[in-house]
This record gives C-alpha cells, structure tokens and sequence, in this order.
C-alpha cells in the first residue's frame, strides 16, 4: 500500500476498551489493505495501541457507516463500547446530530449524545442457549450464549475475583461447540438485586478487555432470563466503570435493547511512516 504521511487519528475509550478513529469519508485505503494497518497501528509499545481501529465512512441510507476490525486484523460486526465512542465521534466532527442512525455489519444501530454519554438502540438479539453442559478442561460447565451483535458466552460465578478469564476464556473461545465463528466469553457475578460485575474475554483481542459492551448486554440480558436481574441492569466492568442496560422480556422473547454509558476523547495525533510496520 502507498500512504500518504502523516495521519490524523482520534484515541477514545468507552469504560476502558479503547480504540482507534480514523475518518475515512475521502478513503486512503482499500478493504483488502485494512487489516495490515490495523495490526500495525493497534500494536501496543511500538504504534498508538489499542483493542480496535474504526474508519468512519460515508454512507447513503445512513448519517455514516464503519470499518470495524479488532487488533488482531480480524473484522468484527459490532462493538457497544465502539459504537458508542463512533457516535460521539461523529457527532463531535459534525458528521452526525445527536440523534442519528449509523451502518454496521451487525444491522443499523440508532444512538443519542448527551455531553459523554451515549445510549444506543441495539440490534435484537439472536441465538439463545440456555444451560447448555459444555466440557471445559475435562469438566462440564453450564454456559449460556447469546448474540448480541457478535457472539457471546456467559458463565456465572461465585467470586469473580477467582475466575479463569484467560484460561477459561481461551478454551470456550476456540471451544468445537462455538465453531466456526468462534466466541467472546463473560465471567458474571451477581451484584445486589440489579447489578452484575462482568469480566470479558474478547475475540480477536484474544485476552481480557476492560470492557465490553456487547457482553455486559448479553450477560445482563441471560440474568434476566434466569430472574437473577430486573431491567434496568447496571453492569460494573473489569475497569471498575458501569454501563446501564435497558430490554424488556415477554418469556424469551427479547426487545427494547438499550446500552448507555460514557464514551471518552482520550488524543488526538498524526501517525507517522515509523509507526506503520506491516507484519505480514
């Protein structure tokens, strides 16, 4: 690929999962040439460093669309802590109102800026299992897993402090029952009546995030079908900041799913040819 140096770039965290913003309304580089640079650029120590690279893009049916994909190069169709750092995003550089309607490849998410708040309608859940005996290291676990977005594994625990997030985390992930696609996996403990503390490990970061916010909604959502939790469901996360779930449940069938929380400016920088070193 031919760049051309330097590169303005936007740093943002949502409750700890940080990512990289680049806009791409007048594009630079081609699908193909994407994940290269999002490996190099998301490496941590030698680039900027981050969970994800997001390109904002024009889009026709909706005020912008993205370009998701996790550190490794590999391509995502949702991230909530993402998609709520896109919203402020593009509202903060007026491609986007407060209220408007961006394209993933999960579906069209709606979303709404207050200060640094962001609440996002998301995409209706799909793929409920529930207590379904998975062998984890030679012994059965019960696990649930919805997709919110993106897939996910839940567990519930006792201590969450104790939990194998990387261990455990690793095997599910790559686990034969969650082929080919492949899942995230939530360590939940139950927090007072309405409260979870949620630990993650994420797919294409391959370790534990601070944050996730498709996870805190599936895990919020699975409590609740197993009457551990009413909506709304606040859900503490490893980087020790909450996100507020809201849906409504009619037996299993699930709707009304809203992901609020905070969305922070973290830099803004220029990269440079030295920061870009393409591994193949």
């Amino acid at each position: 690929m031919t760049l051309q140096f330097p590169i303005a770039f936007t740093k943002m965290s949502g409750t700890g999962n940080d990512f990289i913003f680049i806009d791409h309304r007048t594009p630079f580089l081609s699908r193909e040439e994407m994940p290269a640079f999002a490996r190099a650029v998301c490496e941590r120590r030698v680039s900027v460093g981050a969970d994800g690279l997001f390109f904002i893009e024009n889009c026709e049916t909706a005020d912008f669309r993205w370009q998701f994909l996790n550190a490794d190069g590999s391509w995502a169709e949702m991230c909530g802590n993402g998609a709520r750092c896109a919203a402020r995003y593009a509202f903060t550089l007026g491609i986007a109102p407060a209220r408007m309607h961006f394209e993933t490849v999960a579906g069209l998410i709606e979303a709404e800026v207050t200060g640094q708040s962001v609440k996002l309608k998301m995409t209706a859940p799909t793929s409920l299992h529930l207590e379904e005996k998975v062998a984890i290291n030679g012994q059965e676990q019960v696990v649930h897993s919805l997709n919110t977005g993106v897939p996910h594994a839940v567990l519930f625990m006792d201590n969450i402090q104790q939990a194998p997030v990387q261990e455990w985390g690793r095997t599910i992930r790559f686990h034969e029952h969650f082929q080919p696609a492949g899942t995230n996996v939530n360590f939940v403990q139950q927090q007072g009546d309405n409260g979870l503390i949620v630990r993650t490990y994420e797919r294409g970061v391959e370790g534990e995030t601070l944050a996730c916010g498709t996870g805190a909604v599936a895990s919020a959502i699975i409590a609740g079908l197993l009457g551990k939790v009413r909506p709304p469901v606040t859900v503490t996360t490893s980087g020790s900041e909450q996100l507020i779930i809201h849906y409504a449940l009619a037996g299993q069938e699930i709707s009304g799913v809203y992901l609020e929380g905070p969305a922070h400016f973290i830099y803004e920088g220029q990269l440079h040819s030295e920061a870009i070193r393409m591994k193949s």
